[in-house]
C-alpha cells in the first residue's frame, strides 16, 4: 500500500468547514482566524491534491462537483477523529446529558429523578425530552432512550434493549361502552381510529392480531404518542399506545383495553457511543433502567443480548 503524504491538517480543517457553512468568514470566525488565512489555506489544498475543491459562487463560493465528493469523505474522517480523540481522554463525567422521548420521560423518569440521582451520586442529570436524535459525533448528549421498531447499524454506538412493551387498543370506558360488539381484531374496523403520524402503526398492529387484508384506514393523525392518548381519554377514538405509557390511566379507569391482545412493535433503546459505556454512570442508568421499566409494565429485558452495531 503506497502511503500519500497528507496535506496540512490546518488546510482540511478549513476547508471542512468551508464546505460546512458555505462561507469563508463564517469558517474563519468558527476557527479564529482571518478570512485571509482561510483563503490561503484553500489555495494551498488545492495545489497540494491537484483538483478544484471551491468555485465562486454569487458573492460567495461553492464546492466543485469534486469538492462535495471529498467534503462527504473528510467530513467522516474528522468525525471518526473526533470520537477516536474522546473515547481516548480519561471519563471524569460531572453531568450525564440523556436525551429521551417525551412519553417515557414525563411518564417513567420523571417521578423517579431522586432516585436516580442517588444512584449517579456525583454526576448530575440533564434530562432532555425530545422526538430529535442526537448527533453523537457532535456530543449533542451523552445517551439517548428512544422507542424504535428497527435498530439503525451504526459501528460508533452500542444499544442496548430496556423493555418491549404490550402495544394496547385503548379507549375511554364511554365509547368502549357505546360499541359493546367487539370481539375480534374485523371489529377494530368500526371504530372511530385514533392515528399519530401515519396509519402505519395500526397496520401492523392489525396485521399481528391475525388481519389478513386491511382496507384504507381512516381517522385523525395527531402525531404524537401522547396527543392520541389525550383524545382517547376524551372519548375521540381508540389509540394505540404501549402499556408503559397507559399502565396508570388503566388502572385508574381512565382508559381499558378494547380486546385483549399481546402484540409488540417496537422496544426501548439506551443508545449511546462505544467508549460511554466504560463510564461508571451509564452502567448504572443501564441497570437503573432496566428494572424501573420492568416495575412499569415492560418486557423483562435482561436476558436481552446487548446489541452492538458493527
Amino acid at each position: 500500500m503506497i502511503m500519500t503524504r497528507l496535506p496540512s491538517l490546518s488546510a482540511l480543517r478549513a476547508f471542512e468547514v468551508v464546505g460546512r457553512t458555505r462561507s469563508v468568514r463564517a469558517a474563519g470566525e468558527e476557527l479564529a482566524v482571518s478570512p485571509t488565512v482561510i483563503s490561503r489555506h484553500l489555495q494551498n489544498l488545492q495545489s497540494d491534491i491537484g483538483i478544484d475543491l471551491v468555485e465562486p459562487h454569487g458573492r460567495g463560493l461553492a464546492l466543485t462537483k469534486s469538492g462535495e465528493a471529498f467534503h462527504a469523505q473528510l467530513t467522516r474522517a474528522f468525525d471518526l477523529l473526533r470520537q477516536a480523540v474522546h473515547d481516548a481522554r480519561p471519563i471524569q463525567r460531572e453531568s450525564l446529558h440523556i436525551w429521551c422521548i417525551p412519553g417515557i420521560a414525563n411518564r417513567c423518569l420523571l417521578p423517579r429523578l431522586p432516585e436516580l440521582q442517588r444512584h449517579l451520586k456525583t454526576s448530575e442529570i440533564i434530562l432532555q425530552p425530545t422526538l430529535s436524535r442526537p448527533d453523537f459525533t457532535r456530543a449533542e448528549a451523552d445517551a439517548e432512550i428512544v422507542y424504535i421498531d428497527e435498530l439503525e447499524e451504526k459501528s460508533s454506538v452500542r444499544a442496548e434493549l430496556l423493555a418491549r412493551p404490550q402495544v394496547l387498543a385503548v379507549a375511554s370506558p364511554s365509547l368502549r361502552v357505546r360499541y359493546p360488539a367487539i370481539t375480534g381484531p374485523c371489529d377494530l374496523l368500526s371504530l372511530p381510529l385514533l392515528h399519530e403520524e401515519s396509519t402505519q402503526q395500526w397496520e401492523r398492529y392489525l396485521r399481528q392480531m391475525g388481519l389478513g387484508e386491511i382496507p384504507p384506514l381512516r381517522g385523525p393523525r395527531l402525531w404524537h404518542a401522547h396527543l392520541a392518548i389525550e383524545a382517547a381519554r376524551l372519548g375521540q377514538g381508540v389509540a394505540l399506545a404501549n402499556r408503559l405509557l397507559v399502565e396508570d390511566d388503566l388502572r385508574a379507569g381512565r382508559l381499558v383495553e378494547v380486546i385483549a391482545s399481546d402484540v409488540r412493535l417496537g422496544g426501548y433503546y439506551l443508545i449511546a457511543p462505544q467508549g460511554h459505556w466504560r463510564d461508571p454512570a451509564m452502567k448504572v442508568l443501564h441497570t437503573w433502567l432496566k428494572s424501573i421499566l420492568r416495575e412499569d409494565g415492560g418486557t423483562d429485558a435482561s436476558n436481552a443480548s446487548m446489541l452492538t452495531n458493527s
